[in-house]
């Protein structure tokens, strides 16, 4: 059974005319996916890059809510590590969201909200083409796709480009590999996925569908390949598990580099949050453009589906469901924040989310 739900949404201004449109988006999900949510104590976060939208689905009382918030073309979502921020990855600049639960209670409708989260900096890179993110230790790791490497950021520069894959010979903006995934171990960056070993600007486009492979951060050496357009490793009880998004799969690998598909789902893969076993896989349908012509998930491109689907990792079963079915059509990143009920999240153009303005100030000095 399903619950199917509408909303209306505002896009952000447009830069040019000034004039806003609105977007209808309609989704649909599992009855228990609510439960689901509620019994892990997570919020699940979403962005799509393609409708311009960071969207948090919390859970309370068996219930969910569901909020969406503009951001120029969302990609990345990073958790700092004590849980006191996150940061999401934009167009042009990387946005950080400082966690203040202490005043979630006086905001409108009061008593809703059990924490809350306000755009209070900025980090400016220009188009980088920023992806996937992640927080080793206190650090802000950011994947460079378009520079293909691992870059940090300080308040000199643009970025600090800090590794790249031993075969890209020299820094230069021109998505040799495209590299887009990060996974962390002890504290700093293990592994990157890359959709090709090319050294040629947008090489990895030549063969797309069996060059994409896991890299070993420390070695340089891809250490499994021949998987179509891959994303989003991720570490969890010493597996490593990735998305073979152009096949629809979520693989496990072993630490001797053994692969296996655990799961094929209708939608290019891609987005994976892990909590207790419990997978949350991003789906995306595909456009009719150069980039996916030939990937194998082309051939059933109707049935394709947009949304998140959980999944048992040791039963390997479908446990719940939450689709898009008009408004949203691709996600590029599925987050879990450790928050139990309704998360507030007023982002760099709340105003335009419909939230109203709230000010976060120190008590004043005496």
């Amino acid at each position: 059974m399903v619950v199917s739900c509408q909303a209306e949404l505002m896009n952000e201004h447009d830069s040019e005319s000034h004039v806003s449109a609105d977007r209808t988006v309609s989704f649909e999900h599992s009855t228990d996916f609510a439960g689901l949510l509620e019994s892990l104590s997570q919020t699940l976060m979403i962005t799509t890059y393609q409708a311009g939208k960071l969207v948090s689905i919390g859970a309370k009382d068996d219930q969910l809510d569901i909020s969406f918030h503009n951001f120029k073309r969302p990609m990345g979502i990073a958790q700092s590590a004590d849980k006191s921020s996150f940061s999401v990855a934009s167009e042009d600049m990387i946005w950080h969201m400082q966690r203040a639960d202490s005043i979630a209670n006086q905001l409108e409708p009061k008593q809703k909200y059990d924490s809350c989260y306000f755009a209070r900096s900025s980090s400016v890179t220009g188009d980088i083409q920023a992806h996937e993110m992640a927080y080793c230790g206190d650090r802000l790791w950011v994947v460079n796709t378009l520079f293909s490497c691992l870059c940090t950021l300080d308040h000199k520069h643009s970025f600090v480009p800090v590794w790249r894959p031993k075969f890209i010979s020299q820094l230069a903006p021109e998505d040799r590999c495209h590299l887009n995934g990060v996974a962390c171990v002890d504290g700093r960056p293990k592994y990157v996925t890359a959709m090709a070993q090319s050294d040629t600007a947008g090489g990895w486009r030549e063969d797309k569908v069996n060059t994409g492979c896991l890299i070993d951060v420390d070695s340089g050496d891809a250490i499994v390949s021949g998987f179509a357009m891959p994303h989003s490793p991720r570490v969890h009880d010493g597996r490593i598990y990735l998305l073979d998004s152009g096949r629809g799969g979520l693989v496990q690998i072993d630490l001797n580099g053994q692969a296996e598909t655990i799961a094929r789902f209708p939608g290019y893969t891609r987005g994976l949050a892990i909590h207790n076993k419990i997978a949350f896989v991003g789906l995306s349908r595909i456009r009719e453009k150069s980039a996916f012509v030939g990937v194998p998930i082309a051939v059933d491109r109707e049935r394709l589906k947009c949304g998140v689907a959980v999944v048992d990792l040791n039963r390997r079963q479908l446990l719940g469901q939450f689709e898009f079915q008009e408004g949203v059509s691709e996600i590029f990143d599925v987050s879990l924040l450790p928050n139990p009920g309704i998360v507030s999240i007023h982002g760099p153009y709340a105003e335009r989310d419909g939230s109203r303005p709230v000010w976060v100030v120190p008590e004043p000095r005496s």
